[in-house]
């Protein structure tokens, strides 16, 4: 079995920095790994198009690139999700879309082993044995060290609807969880206050949740689309941010290098004189 490079920096106490991409593009992984600068990446497949070839693909790609691996998936694909990407060789899983105890608990039980050799706190699941890439197909199955594996698999959780808010204290207490994040986008839109980044109850929300997780020895977690706003989440205590999106990169690249492109021409593109809304906050 896999080494969980990720787990052994949260039971480290070891800060970690992760970056996003929607591509299946296994390459992008590997120049990911080159840079020497990222503990995991994340394949955010709640957002992209993907087959079960792409995960097997984006696991050996981890394994060539020396990265751990993490997923983040849509509430509906829960327990089908998480069992196939942890059978491809990622090593943890993002939960979206986390409202009540019974979704937090669903979470773990999408990652833990079925087994009374389950270890304490992380909690016991329902996944049974498999003939998958993390297992060799056929050489480790069920041994010991498969359910050691799925016991040291990292559970993240989104906090991002105002009922997960609101029940806070009991959905971080669930066995199992490790790192938690707080989701600003969705919380706002859950709210009535869609894109309001900056409103007290948005703020208060994130404090809330980064605080309480700390209180709990979770380890909360930020997404950044820049480092230069990591400042005020250090000052909280928050040690794992998740930079960058490869879409992002892309998206801004084009848009101020074709400006600049066109200013050395003189020229401007009918597109390009139309105002173009853009994104607020991290995204």
């Amino acid at each position: 079995m896999r080494r969980n490079l990720l787990r052994e920096r949260l039971t480290a106490g070891q800060p970690t920095v992760g970056t996003h991409i929607l591509s299946c593009w296994p390459t992008l992984v590997e120049l990911i790994g080159h840079s020497g600068q990222y503990d995991y990446v994340e394949f955010t497949a709640e957002y992209a198009p993907f087959d079960m070839h792409d995960l097997d693909n984006l696991g050996r790609a981890f394994e060539v690139a020396d990265l751990g691996g993490m997923i983040k998936i849509e509430q509906t694909q829960y327990t089908h999700q998480a069992m196939r990407a942890i059978g491809s060789g990622f090593q943890s899983v993002l939960f979206a879309d986390i409202r009540t105890v019974e979704d937090a608990k669903a979470a773990v039980n999408a990652v833990r082993a079925e087994t009374t050799m389950a270890k304490g706190v992380r909690g016991r699941g329902l996944l049974g044995v498999g003939m998958r890439r993390d297992v060799g197909m056929v050489r480790e199955g069920g041994q010991p060290a498969y359910v050691d594996a799925l016991n040291d698999v990292v559970i993240s959780i989104m906090v991002e609807k105002k009922s997960c808010v609101d029940d806070l204290d009991a959905i971080l207490s669930v066995p199992g969880i490790d790192m938690v994040q707080f989701g600003p986008s969705d919380f706002s839109m859950s709210i009535g206050k869609t894109g309001q980044y900056g409103d007290p109850e948005v703020l208060d929300a994130e404090k809330k949740t980064i605080e309480m997780a700390l209180k709990k020895g979770l380890h909360p977690r930020v997404e950044l689309r820049d480092p230069s706003g990591a400042e005020k989440y250090l000052k909280m205590g928050v040690k794992h941010f998740c930079i960058g999106w490869d879409v992002r990169i892309l998206a801004d690249w084009w848009d101020t290098k074709g400006a600049e492109m066109r200013s050395l021409l003189g020229s401007k593109t009918e597109a390009a004189a139309k105002p173009v809304a853009k994104a607020a906050g991290n995204y």
